[in-house]
């Protein structure tokens, strides 16, 4: 007889994490989409899977997607699939990431970063359980329930009119929160000593503990990439330990490697001279009527240069250093008429 999948390991014992992980265990047994909310490196992907395989489900697919690593063509496609033909390049029907979740579930990661019409095409998967593929007429069925994850505040995307309030709606039929690493201190111990027992076995070493001081470190650090930044903080203490290992204990632990390594501190973001922001320009309420959407489209203009300036012309780093969408990037780029490449 078969043994049916675990959910995936899950590790710590503080009350708010707890309750996430009872929340997680609830919202499985419903057939209904999820959404999952929190920072960068909280858990959002394990608490998916967890959903997934604690649902009926449990043997059909898990299927990810993380939303914010494509474009709008490129995330349609993927999602929905294209026929042959239906663009340049396209020589061969592709399957999309519903049709190969099937009778399973479909993680999409970064919500937040689907353009528009991406999002009218998922409300429609949501409430009719159809879809068309990029340049097809075949309506297709869909036997798939999504689990959608945002690491911004969707309700305000929402009334920004960034994020359609109708389709928030429909994943938010129960929202699980991740939480953040500095609201569970207590499971920092047991979750770096996991991560650093396991990158020892993968130097075929043994792993010593960490000293008072380390696990001092450890502790009191705001942790801004959540457990996956202790994950990285832990296994590169354990490395550098097993190359170096003249303490009985882990003691060094390096939060930043390029501070580690002394490389130059990172520069802010320096606006043109042009700037309105600048210190040498003249209040722009002192005594004379403006314009108020033209002095804001400047700001945001030489906010736009700079950024892209400071990213050597690459929009996609661009609207990261920006938290925007890539969407968005592009809109302003022909919005201000800038020179930027893709």
């Amino acid at each position: 007889m078969e043994k049916a999948p675990s959910p995936p390991e899950l590790i710590g014992q503080s009350p708010v994490f707890l309750d996430a992980l009872a929340h997680a265990s609830a919202a499985a047994s419903v057939n209904r989409p999820v959404l999952i909310i929190g920072e960068r490196g909280s858990g959002k992907e394990l608490l998916a899977a967890r959903i997934h395989f604690l649902s009926p489900r449990w043997d059909g697919p898990l299927v990810k997607l993380n939303c914010a690593a494509m474009n709008e063509e490129l995330l349609e496609s993927e999602l929905f699939g294209h026929e042959a033909g239906a663009f340049t390049g396209a020589s061969k029907k592709h399957r999309g990431r519903f049709e190969r979740a099937e009778g399973g579930t479909l993680f999409l990661d970064e919500i937040a970063s689907s353009s528009q019409r991406v999002q009218e095409k998922l409300l429609r998967v949501i409430e009719y359980g159809e879809f068309e593929r990029v340049g097809g007429e075949q309506t297709i069925n869909a036997d798939v329930r999504i689990v959608a994850a945002a690491n911004v505040d969707l309700r305000a995307s929402a009334r920004q009119g960034k994020f359609r309030a109708d389709l928030l709606d429909r994943l938010a039929f129960d929202v699980v929160v991740a939480p953040p690493l500095r609201e569970r201190r207590e499971d920092i111990p047991v979750l770096a000593a996991h991560f650093a027992n396991n990158m020892a076995s993968e130097l075929d070493v043994q792993f010593p503990g960490f000293s008072v001081e380390a696990m001092t470190t450890l502790t009191t650090h705001h942790w801004p990439g959540n457990v996956r930044e202790l994950k990285n903080a832990a296994e590169r203490a354990m490395f550098h330990w097993s190359i170096n290992s003249e303490s009985a204990l882990v003691e060094k632990i390096i939060i930043d490697p390029f501070e580690h390594a002394g490389a130059p501190k990172e520069t802010s973001l320096v606006l043109p001279q042009s700037s309105a922001l600048t210190p040498d320009k003249k209040s722009p309420m002192e005594d004379t009527p403006m314009d108020l959407r033209a002095h804001l489209d400047a700001i945001e203009k030489d906010l736009v240069t700079a950024a892209l300036s400071r990213n050597a012309g690459n929009q996609k780093r661009t609207a990261e250093f920006l938290s925007l969408s890539y969407d968005q990037m592009r809109g302003l780029v022909r919005k201000h008429h800038l020179v930027g490449t893709r």
